[in-house]
């Protein structure tokens, strides 16, 4: 018998919206991954690793020479002093962290804060690890939360909580004054934050990413989750990173070791090599980035579209409503897909309680003929939802 946690649950919205995509030859601005092919050097670095490289398992916890790298990169980046021994894992991407960790640290019947609208992995591996999700619901425009918000999802029964920043599908990096707040709550409860942190590199405007794990009291009970595709725009590749303090990364390897066990060395390889020798591509993978958004963004408010705010992620997301459409953000994707052929994510598919289902989120991450192309199909999309209604 399938466990009754995955049994009845539906295809993900990505592969829905991405099958629908390739089936239709439509466009695709709905699941995050770039265009663009990402760093050739790392590409070769993979190839020549391949080819003249050791291709037999590696150790566990990963090869030395990328935890080192990961140590050092988040040295320079974000001034965490990490013990590349005791506190860095590598794994088969940062959903697979995300798995060990959950199976890790929750207990049956433990309670976990998410905050909503939610990566659609979070909720089916906390139950499986037996763990009860407890749901703190954000909204547009600001995607915010405050004390009143978490409190109210707080009980005896509470032992973490996860935290996406920079937040997708949102597009929001988190504030100093809510990260402060959190941190502070997690302190004063004695919780262990699991923090999503994959879109860190991701960010617009000037900003930078701050991780809680850096807050104060948050060392030791932090649990932070890198992905070196989301880095290097190399998706496919699923080379994800495991960072805690040793005492929790003694539980969080053993559950890495009977999920995945370890990762191909040639792809760790080429990571750990993209991360010594990054060049310029971490400043300019997120200016190229801030162009596409804004192309896209300025290319939607001419057509009417009102858009929110996108500080971080590859997402923007589009105010429904406010832009003149009256059918809900599913009817309007479904719509868009298979009558203007253009793909887009319903961001009421990312929520379990009280959808927001207002909004449309596109991803921005392609050339700039795509994101034309997408333009002009979503504002046909447009008129053929206003003439149905």
């Amino acid at each position: 018998m399938v466990h009754p946690v995955f049994a009845h649950m539906p295809t993900t919205v990505f592969e829905e919206m991405s099958g629908l995509a390739r089936e239709l030859g439509a466009i695709n601005l709905g699941q995050g991954f770039p265009d663009d092919p990402g760093p050739e050097a790392i590409r070769a670095k993979a190839a020549d690793l391949v080819l003249n490289g050791y291709n037999q398992y590696p150790p566990m916890a990963g090869l030395p020479e990328l935890r080192q790298a990961v140590a050092a990169h988040y040295q320079r980046t974000q001034g965490l002093d990490l013990d590349w021994r005791s506190e860095v894992t590598v794994t088969s991407g940062a959903t697979e962290a995300l798995a060990a960790a959950f199976l890790a640290l929750v207990e049956p019947g433990d309670e976990v804060v998410v905050f909503q609208p939610v990566y659609d992995a979070y909720l089916p591996l906390i139950r499986r690890a037996g763990g009860v999700p407890k749901l703190v619901r954000l909204s547009p425009p600001h995607w915010r939360f405050d004390r009143a918000m978490i409190e109210a999802q707080l009980s005896e029964k509470t032992r973490l909580v996860v935290l996406n920043n920079p937040l997708n599908p949102a597009g929001t990096v988190a504030s100093a004054e809510d990260l402060a707040l959190l941190a502070q709550i997690c302190v004063e409860r004695d919780l262990i934050a699991i923090c999503d942190e994959v879109w860190e590199q991701v960010v617009f405007d000037g900003l930078t990413h701050t991780p809680l794990m850096a807050l104060p009291g948050m060392r030791e009970r932090t649990v932070k989750v890198g992905s070196a595709g989301k880095m290097f725009g190399l998706t496919g590749w699923k080379v994800g990173f495991l960072m805690a303090a040793p005492a929790l990364t003694h539980g969080l390897s053993r559950a890495h070791q009977f999920l995945t066990f370890t990762t191909p060395p040639n792809l760790q390889g080429a990571v750990a090599y993209g991360l010594d020798n990054p060049g310029q591509w971490f400043s300019a993978m997120p200016r190229d980035l801030q162009r596409s958004r804004d192309r896209l963004a300025a290319g939607l408010t001419r057509e009417g579209f009102v858009v929110l705010p996108s500080s971080g992620t590859y997402f923007l997301n589009v105010d429904l409503p406010a832009s003149g459409v009256m059918e809900p953000d599913r009817a309007f994707c479904l719509r868009a897909v298979k009558e203007a052929g253009v793909a887009a994510i319903p961001v009421s598919a990312l929520y379990e309680e009280e959808p927001v289902t207002t909004i449309m989120r596109l991803c921005f991450a392609k050339r700039d003929e795509t994101l034309d192309a997408g333009i002009e199909r979503l504002a046909r999309a447009r008129e053929l939802s206003r003439a149905a209604s």
